[in-house]
């Protein structure tokens, strides 16, 4: 797909393409999920894959781990539909394992596809598989809550991902004080 093509190209179509994509052999058993939200957002969310609720809905971060982030989102002002959300895997891995990075290299065409309609200002990576794209040599551990510039109109904000929060509960804290620094630094740009 030439660039000319993705500036035409809309989420809705976008999905459309997803649907009929056999490249990643998690569509072999698992059902495709592209991002939702605001297409104009200035915001973007991205996890590292579909777990079983988005599996089944066919929509990003509506299991446990989305309502803890709608939590999130609500705590510092802001709600699903201000904001666009996705993953870097566009299909549950077996047994919600973590993604593989063959199936996270497959999927990353989407995501680029993704970034260049929305045109964020802010990418939130919700965790390190989102992270390792952005900066591969950067942990999460040190990351977090501390915004990093990815190019002249782009800042990476990297966040744990909600889902470890809820699997260990000393990571919640730090959750939602980097949403509150997350709110700092989007109030500082306004």
């Amino acid at each position: 797909m030439v660039c000319s093509q993705v500036m035409t190209l809309t989420i809705d179509e976008l999905q459309e393409k997803l649907k009929t994509w056999d490249g990643c052999e998690l569509c072999k058993s698992a059902n495709p999920v592209l991002g939702e939200g605001n297409p104009k957002a200035d915001i973007m969310f991205i996890g590292e894959a579909p777990g079983q609720k988005e599996d089944e809905l066919k929509r990003p971060f509506v299991g446990p781990a989305g309502q803890f982030l709608d939590e999130l989102l609500a705590s510092i002002g802001l709600r699903r539909g201000d904001v666009y959300i996705s993953n870097v895997v566009k299909y549950r891995p077996p047994n919600n394992r973590d993604p593989t990075d063959e199936e996270k290299e497959q999927c990353m065409p989407w995501v680029k596809l993704e970034i260049a309609i929305i045109r964020p200002k802010v990418i939130v990576p919700l965790g390190r598989h989102a992270l390792g794209h952005f900066f591969p040599k950067l942990g999460m551990t040190q990351a977090h809550g501390k915004p990093q510039k990815l190019t002249d109109g782009i800042t990476v904000f990297p966040i744990y991902h909600p889902a470890a929060a809820l699997h260990n509960g000393s990571l919640r804290q730090a959750l939602e004080d980097d949403f509150q620094a997350l709110k700092t630094f989007l109030d500082g740009k306004s």
